[in-house]
């Protein structure tokens, strides 16, 4: 069958051409893809209910306690110190994203995107479980207020308040321990202000979105629509209409009429209202709401499935589709390269950090015919657990430290400065000089000598190791005289 014109402008989506807004009332659908599209919404509300409170090695799966700088992810603690890895996690998720759209649409908008899964997964079944189907809704928004609107209108939005308190509550305690979020629960908002605060903000931004704002904020608000134009192309994989096989539309027994029978069941489903048949659109979010829709309405009259069907606009028009194109294997290669060099960082971070610090004030003393530096060694446990460190002086011969600490216990993600306090005698230490200006050389030998120019100046190294790993790290920093 020859290409046919399609017809267009049948619908609007949720805005008139005067701007304003009509309220968006979905039809149910039940198909393959609504099965697949439920079960995920269950499985990544689970997992967002679960991260704070599964506990691996006795801290949360996730927790971001921004306020003391510690993070727990998936067993391995952080600090602000490992702050430079955030920019492989999401540079790497940004590109993950670019890849995935450009292969598959927006996959992500439909399937996992936290606005659709709470809209579809949580918030829309209320209203479908108070107010009935589509036609339902409508006829109750029509009807005059009487007690039974009012009292399925108080009930369906305080159950969308307690749904916004719980969503709230959990990604708060992400960045609060649940210990403590439980603690404020039960206590007067005057002793926590600041949490209270961001509570009711964000549960009033959650209610506002779910209860009244909801495909606007897909629409209006997100910038990931727009970037289709950027991140698509002829073959990447989108929902789309089979103009070739459906137009000209018509009724089933219209003689010459294509396989769509205008029944504008693909458009009652849409969570955006728009009209998959007039081609890619910025509004559509790939949930497959009209794949299912419409394939039940082939099977109802006999007809083949797949007029509607995730395809590339070229399979669409009856080419073949090419996966393998020369920006996806650029995603792909940038991807590997940043995941690869995250994870080599992550393999090489220390699990904890034992830094050499010079003291404030004169580099060195003159004291009792010896010179004398004073140092911290700055000690970041970042393990999970209690760890207790061993800190040990190198020095080259005639040189002596004082280690007033020699161990030193530290909680999970604190810290702690140790004195070290380093003397050489002053005989020692010139005829170190002399020795360098007769020679030319420094000595370095495997006592850790190694004099600079023209003096006696040499490098203190400190090690510090861990008693229950056997993991040892090194710091130095130079020995100062006149």
């Amino acid at each position: 069958m020859d290409s046919q014109p399609i017809t267009l402008h049948q619908r609007r989506g949720s805005i008139r051409s005067d701007g304003r807004r009509d309220k968006v009332r979905v039809a149910d659908v039940h198909g393959r893809f609504t099965k697949w599209r439920k079960r995920a919404f269950l499985a990544l509300i689970v997992i967002y209910a679960a991260a704070p409170m599964v506990r691996v090695g006795g801290k949360p799966l996730i927790f971001l306690d921004i306020l003391n700088r510690r993070f727990f992810l998936f067993g391995r603690t952080f600090n602000a110190q490992d702050a430079y890895l955030i920019f492989f996690l999401l540079a790497g998720g940004v590109l993950a994203i670019f890849l995935v759209t450009s292969l598959l649409g927006r996959l992500w908008c439909g399937w996992a995107c936290p606005q659709t899964v709470f809209l579809e997964g949580v918030f829309r079944p209320i209203e479908r479980w108070l107010e009935g189907s589509k036609h339902e809704q409508v006829r109750l928004a029509k009807q005059p207020m009487n007690m039974r609107k009012l009292r399925i209108l108080a009930t369906k939005h305080a159950m969308y308040l307690v749904a916004a308190l719980v969503v709230s509550h959990i990604f708060i305690s992400y960045f609060v321990s649940l210990e403590q979020l439980r603690e404020w629960v039960f206590v007067s908002p005057r002793e926590h202000w600041t949490a209270f605060v961001w509570m009711a903000a964000i549960t009033g931004a959650l209610y506002f979105d779910f209860a009244w704002f909801r495909e606007q904020t897909c629409l209006v608000l997100c910038p990931y629509g727009r970037l289709q134009s950027a991140l698509t192309d002829e073959d990447t994989v989108v929902i789309g209409y089979d103009a070739v096989r459906g137009e000209p539309r018509g009724s089933v027994n219209t003689p010459g009429a294509g396989d769509c029978v205008d029944c504008f069941r693909c458009v009652e489903v849409c969570p955006t209202a728009i009209d998959i048949r007039e081609g890619l659109q910025m509004e559509c979010i790939g949930c497959a709401a009209c794949i299912d829709a419409c394939d039940d309405v082939m099977a109802r009259i006999g007809r083949p499935l797949g007029l509607v069907r995730y395809d590339s606009l070229t399979g669409l028009a009856g080419g073949k589709t090419r996966m393998g194109r020369a920006k996806i294997y650029l995603y792909a290669a940038i991807l590997a390269v940043l995941a690869g060099t995250g994870i080599v960082f992550a393999y090489q971070r220390k699990p904890f950090e034992a830094t050499l610090i010079r003291q404030t004030g004169a580099p060195y003393v003159l004291e009792d015919g010896a010179y004398r530096n004073q140092y911290f060694v700055h000690i970041v446990n970042k393990t999970p657990q209690r760890s207790t460190f061993e800190i040990r002086a190198v020095l080259p011969e005639g040189a002596t430290a004082i280690l007033p600490i020699p161990s030193v216990e530290l909680d999970s993600l604190t810290d702690q400065r140790v004195p070290v306090i380093v003397s050489m005698p002053a005989d020692a230490y010139e005829e170190a000089g002399d020795r360098e200006d007769g020679s030319g050389n420094g000595s370095d030998d495997d006592t850790g000598y190694d004099a600079d120019d023209n003096d006696g100046t040499f490098d203190v190294v400190v090690e510090t190791r861990d008693r229950s790993t056997g993991l040892i790290v090194t710091s130095q920093l130079q020995f100062i005289g006149p």
